[in-house]
């Protein structure tokens, strides 16, 4: 039996899976305690916890770091680098503000200890730390009283011993994170804000998960990783900084998932929420990233490569000091949330204008059991359309038109400016609230086909059941590939192929059952920036990265190629699932109407009650429990025999799957 739960700024969701069926639920989320909403879903569902499997998308981390309410950590890092958290880059997010809002120190210079040795670039340590200043550092630390600790030091991706012995140091009372575990890689500014991150949000993330495995005993409970892995809940808590787009990562594994099942592969997906939307571009595969940021913070560990914005259901329009109508990114979330939840939240949002315009039917109720109050989502947004000089339902239609303007620009963000067309691309959206923008953003893109998967509104958490229990080794190299040879490469992914075999064994997946993959990060020699690849060896690699920096910068250079980093990934197998959604009774299904602002009434079907192969033509919408979407004119819509939604304009060709 397999539970899938995703924890989100408004909803929290579940996916339930036993015996070939498959059962969705949805709960207001609690932030101010996520187990809450998770032990109350659970009971609503009334699942037994024994013979329970649990994967778990958990936000304890991500919030902790955009609202900066890590522990107090200390760090320790060699002499004379005592203010590397807090110049960092020196890059500017405003280039042209003189006079940039201070930012709040990381680590305070009386929370910083710095040890007495250096490792250099050889590897080699010159002086070695003795018996008396590991002394010092333990007094210092005790005399600052953190409750965790960040030890990063110049080159420990070379010598880790200096780290280690720190921490034993230190000894157990605190927790303690280096460097040469969290990221055993170059560039020490990244490497001490990973470890930092770590740090200040693991006896958050380790109390949370500790005290929801407590109340879930005897299930076993997993968690999503941000590299669109899993990892037993016990371990997880000394990954932290690995957990930032823990549900995110499920969605991206859902949609790969489901959108095999209509013969595609490559994938244009939104994902849009209650607070926010995130989109990525995938080719097959989850495509991952080391120059990521959470909040203004660099996070150098692999995570899944994708673009957020602040626009999601509970995005609040608002008219800015020009008198121009704006949308997010400040959200509505789930407590008031929108005012058509009526639980006292009176301003506008992305929900209310859809609920006003019609698109989302006055009747629908929100995870299976929310109502919607039409009424005060016309006060609201009738408030803001007086200050506008305009109706309501016009107010709403420019809400949704600026919202959906965001969006597009994300997708840009992740496409046109990445050099790949849209257009050879199939938009697939999720989220309890992406079906109704769907059609809309696809126009913008000039894109002719998109994709409403099965189970959309929950589709993060029906990722989290097909994602593999996986864990990665990484060791920076940085040598040019003509003067490395294949045997010391070989010996390289051998070693590192070792440490993640290891790891994956610890968590109980045997040796027999686990796969590797191999990347390397290379450039060209002088080059900053990296491109990864899969690692063929040294020959092959170099050819092969000729070949993508041609694709994606246009060009090629006669330059040495270097390699930076390799990373092996050992990854375990996948929960096979066999998904069927509900099939509608044969012949045409009946479909109610709804009043849609600036139309006659227009069509609405219950997508469980649509026949597989059915044909719907827009303007229409089509509900389900979690998920409505609206078809707009000139789209055509159609049911598969997974329960997919495949959607193209009328002139194009549909999907294969069709």
């Amino acid at each position: 039996m397999l539970l899938g739960i995703d924890t989100g700024g408004t909803f929290t969701d579940f996916v339930l899976f036993h015996e070939g069926r498959m059962r969705i639920h949805k709960v207001l989320s609690t932030p101010h305690a996520p187990e809450e909403a998770i032990l109350q879903g659970i009971r609503e569902l009334g699942v037994p916890l024994e013979g329970l499997r649990i994967v778990h998308g958990s936000t304890v981390a991500t919030n902790a770091v955009l609202e900066g309410k890590g522990v107090r950590t200390a760090l320790v890092t060699n002499r004379g680098f005592g203010d590397l958290m807090t110049i960092g880059r020196q890059n500017r997010s405003r280039l042209y503000d003189l006079q940039p809002p201070p930012r709040p120190v990381a680590v305070p210079p009386e929370a910083v200890v710095e040890a007495a040795t250096r490792t250099h670039a050889d590897g080699h340590t010159d002086p070695p730390l003795d018996t008396g200043e590991l002394e010092a550092i333990r007094r210092r630390i005790e005399a600052i009283d953190p409750e965790a600790v960040a030890i990063c030091l110049l080159f420990s991706f070379l010598d880790e011993g200096e780290e280690r012995r720190i921490a034993e140091a230190l000894g157990g009372a605190r927790f303690v994170c280096r460097s040469s575990e969290v990221l055993p890689e170059y560039r020490e500014y990244e490497r001490a804000v990973a470890t930092w991150l770590n740090a200040s949000v693991g006896p958050l993330v380790s109390g949370y998960l500790g005290r929801l495995e407590g109340a879930v005993a005897p299930a076993a409970l997993q968690v999503m990783t941000s590299d669109g892995g899993t990892l037993p809940a016990r371990r997880a808590g000394r990954h932290g900084v690995r957990l930032l787009l823990s549900g995110p990562a499920g969605g991206l594994r859902g949609a790969l998932f489901l959108a095999e099942s209509a013969g595609e592969q490559r994938l244009m997906t939104f994902d849009m929420g209650g607070t926010s939307t995130d989109v990525a571009l995938l080719e097959g595969s989850i495509s991952l990233t080391t120059e990521g940021h959470v909040a203004h913070w660099p996070v150098a560990v692999p995570q899944v490569e994708m673009h957020t914005i602040g626009a999601g259901g509970g995005s609040i329009a608002w008219i800015d000091a020009g008198g121009a109508l704006q949308v997010g990114p400040r959200s509505a979330g789930a407590d008031p949330g929108p005012a058509c939840y009526g639980r006292g939240g009176a301003e506008p949002t992305v929900t209310d204008a859809n609920l006003v315009l019609g698109r989302l039917p006055a009747d629908a109720a929100l995870g299976g059991s929310l109502r919607l109050d039409r009424d005060a989502a016309l006060a609201a947004v009738g408030r803001l359309g007086a200050r506008l000089g305009l109706p309501p339902e016009q107010t709403a239609a420019g809400i949704v038109r600026v919202a959906d303007e965001h969006m597009a620009q994300a997708l840009r963000v992740i496409s046109v400016q990445r050099g790949h067309d849209p257009r050879a691309y199939v938009l697939v959206s999720f989220g309890g609230a992406g079906g109704l923008h769907v059609c809309s953003l696809a126009e913008r893109l000039r894109m002719s086909r998109a994709m409403v998967p099965l189970h959309a509104g929950v589709l993060s958490a029906l990722g989290m059941l097909v994602a593999p229990p996986q864990r990665q080794a990484s060791r920076t190299v940085v040598r040019r590939l003509d003067g490395l040879d294949e045997g010391e490469a070989e010996a390289l992914v051998a070693t590192l192929r070792g440490e993640a075999q290891r790891a994956l064994s610890g968590d109980g997946i045997p040796p027999s059952a686990q796969h590797f993959e191999v990347h390397g990060e290379l450039r060209y020699l002088g080059q900053s920036s990296t491109l990864t690849l899969p690692w063929q060896g040294v020959a092959a690699s170099a050819e092969a990265f000729h070949a993508a920096h041609r694709r994606r910068f246009g060009h090629r250079l006669d330059h040495p190629v270097e390699l930076v980093t390799l990373r092996v990934t050992a990854r375990g197998e996948s929960t096979p699932l066999s998904l069927q959604g509900e099939r509608g009774e044969a012949g045409s299904p009946r479909p109610g109407s709804a009043k849609v602002w600036g139309l006659d009434r227009v069509p609405v079907y219950s997508r469980s009650e649509l026949p597989e192969g059915m044909e719907i033509a827009g303007p229409a919408i089509v509900t389900d429990p979690v998920a409505t979407t609206w078809v707009e004119a000139r789209w055509r819509c159609r049911r598969d025999a997974a329960g997919n939604l495949l959607l193209w304009r009328e002139e194009e060709r549909p999907l294969a799957g069709c």
